[in-house]
């Protein structure tokens, strides 16, 4: 198809390949359907994707790393989320959480002991961010973070919700007040938990939407780590907003964008096959005008989708200023594939929400794409905002 021909890197090329190999060796539609449906990944099956390397791509080589390469890393979310979708969400845990936020906010010490893990794919991180009455604005959580008198360990008191992949993950990455007095966005601080630490307690969400991993409640109840946890060491202590707010927030839009993108692929490729092998009237329903049309449009609207995310993607490799074009990506994206990706269900009929076919695991993901790494409102927002309107 059309959009498999976008001109890129022979490297990326060849990755892409790879994956798809992978996918085809190792996951059978039937496995992933398993894995959905009971809301977890196979570790087994991850491991062999770190083997290949791909968990490299936001590491520097001198850690075990590829060099960050960030449109190499989209494209493999891409590729996961079109052909190993359950992998494609443990794979943003270890790249992004965990490799590209230690790469830019780690102290030496905590890049040397977690990277070369992070480039193998042996660790795993959670986002704590979100609280049950925190959401969009994140300046203000109140979970808190306390130094010990010596200084020598830091105390956390609070909770966390939508914290996915707690349970799983070697560390939770927690957003925490470190300061109660101090003015809005000097305040803050980021703190590795790690996974088994006393006082945390991990409770599921029933939810539906995000078929890759569980997420969870996280309550914090005197939790002690050393002071060694705070990422960036003390002198990022109290200085966690422009960490929160900097290049890897700007990625996590991208990568959100590319799981939807590569999940609308999904959705197109079951439409078109479908489509020409289904009869209906003596021909292929491919050869009726609703449907070809249909086809067309979700073609027309992938493509557009690629060039919106690869173009933002290169901005942020470059180190340029790109909020507003993230946001812009996240917000075309991840729209425009909700719309594909039931478009393609109504080409089915009612095969579109039959298990066989997938379409109906793929369509309550895209419409939770538009909502988590911030609302299609919140894009919108700071588009108006970086733009000068507001």
């Amino acid at each position: 198809m059309i959009c498999d021909t976008f001109d890129e890197p022979e490297m990326i090329r060849m990755m892409r390949d790879s994956i798809r190999r992978f996918a085809s060796a190792t996951l059978s539609a039937e496995s992933m359907r398993v894995m959905d449906k009971a809301n977890i990944y196979d570790p087994a099956v991850f491991a062999k994707l770190g083997e290949m390397g791909v968990c490299g791509l936001t590491v520097e080589e001198k850690y075990g790393g590829l060099g960050c390469d960030i449109p190499a890393a989209i494209a493999v979310i891409e590729e996961l989320s079109r052909f190993a979708g359950p992998m494609a969400g443990p794979y943003i845990h270890c790249a992004f959480y965990g490799g590209i936020n230690i790469s830019e906010k780690g102290t030496p010490e905590q890049k040397k002991m977690l990277l070369p893990k992070l480039a193998a794919g042996e660790v795993m991180f959670a986002y704590g961010l979100s609280e049950p009455d925190i959401g969009a604005d994140l300046a203000n959580v109140k979970t808190t973070a306390d130094l010990s008198k010596d200084g020598d360990v830091v105390i956390i008191n609070g909770s966390k919700r939508w914290c996915t992949m707690a349970q799983q993950a070697d560390y939770i990455y927690c957003l925490v007040r470190s300061d109660r007095d101090a003015p809005k966005y000097q305040n803050l601080s980021f703190v590795l938990i790690p996974k088994g630490t006393p006082g945390v307690t991990i409770e599921e969400i029933p939810h539906a939407g995000l078929y890759y991993a569980p997420t969870y409640d996280v309550t914090f109840e005197e939790v002690r780590v050393p002071a060694t946890n705070i990422v960036g060491g003390m002198d990022a202590w109290n200085r966690g907003w422009p960490l929160l707010a900097g290049p890897a927030l700007d990625v996590e839009k991208l990568e959100v964008a590319a799981l939807a993108y590569g999940t609308a692929l999904a959705c197109v490729d079951i439409a078109w096959q479908y489509a020409k092998e289904r009869k209906q009237f003596g021909k292929p329903i491919a050869q009726h005008q609703a449907v070809g049309h249909a086809l067309a449009e979700a073609q027309t609207n992938l493509l557009a989708c690629r060039q919106v995310l690869y173009y933002a993607a290169d901005l942020a490799q470059q180190g340029k200023p790109c909020s507003a074009e993230t946001s812009m990506a996240k917000l075309f994206v991840t729209e425009q594939c909700e719309k594909i990706g039931m478009e393609c269900q109504k080409v089915l009929g009612a095969y579109g929400f039959a298990d066989e076919y997938d379409l109906e695991r793929y369509i309550p993901m895209l419409h939770l794409m538009t909502v988590i790494g911030g609302s299609s409102a919140i894009q919108r927002n700071n588009i108006s905002k970086r733009l000068g309107l507001v």
